[in-house]
């Protein structure tokens, strides 16, 4: 836990092998696994105020596929909180598609009602008005501003997330767990401003102890990592 929490930008299962000295490789991936499972406390409080939300992909570039399709990409949505011209905490997750459907339950349980909800004009954002929320539109089409300029927290959250798992991970993250790393990357975010590792240390081990074991075979479902 403490090497977890102590490296700025997280470690990779091979790194935490290395450094322990272990023999094997699944057993710092198993490791490192549970702990990222650890990283979301239940019952956390949602983001409030005004709120960014905007959807991504993650992956390489790919063929055939129309508007908000993905074929072998991950798609995310990303909330981010706003505090002045700064940013607060933020939260994320992999989506099946860019539906209505699988936004607003995202939306909903990531912001409290009543909260500015700031999005692009897309159509799978529209029902927020009806869920209780403020919902502020930003067109894309015809506007002399970029999405980076009309959504700044969302876009610079996204370019860290990218540059993060290339850069700790080498981009070698499975869409099935990709979950849990974005779990990760939130859990470093929210505490960037931290100025004790001690106390992400204190955290991780505080929730850690709450959860329930997760066995090996259930971590990867009959597959290797």
């Amino acid at each position: 836990m403490w090497y977890v929490t102590s490296q700025k930008l997280g470690g990779s299962a091979l790194g935490l092998q290395r450094t322990l000295g272990l023999g094997s490789y699944q057993t710092a991936w198993t490791w490192l696994h549970k702990l990222r499972r650890a990283m979301v406390r239940p019952g956390r409080e949602r983001l409030s105020g005004a709120v960014e939300v905007d959807e991504t992909y993650l992956g390489g570039l790919e063929e055939g596929v129309r508007g908000r399709q993905t074929e072998t990409k991950a798609l995310i949505v990303v909330a981010a909180q706003e505090n002045g011209r700064g940013m607060g905490r933020v939260r994320m997750r992999r989506i099946p598609d860019a539906s209505a459907d699988s936004l607003t339950p995202f939306v909903e349980e990531s912001v409290e009602r009543g909260s500015v909800v700031h999005t692009d004009g897309w159509l799978g954002y529209d029902r927020l008005n009806s869920k209780g929320y403020v919902h502020q539109i930003s067109f894309l089409r015809g506007n002399k501003k970029t999405p980076s300029e009309l959504l700044p927290r969302v876009h610079l959250v996204v370019s860290l997330l990218k540059r993060w798992l290339v850069g700790t991970h080498q981009g070698a993250v499975s869409h099935g767990h990709l979950d849990y790393y974005l779990d990760e990357f939130a859990f470093r975010f929210n505490r960037r401003r931290s100025r004790a590792r001690g106390l992400l240390f204190y955290r991780l081990l505080q929730q850690a102890v709450q959860l329930d074991p997760v066995p090996y075979r259930r971590l990867v479902g009959g597959k290797q990592p």
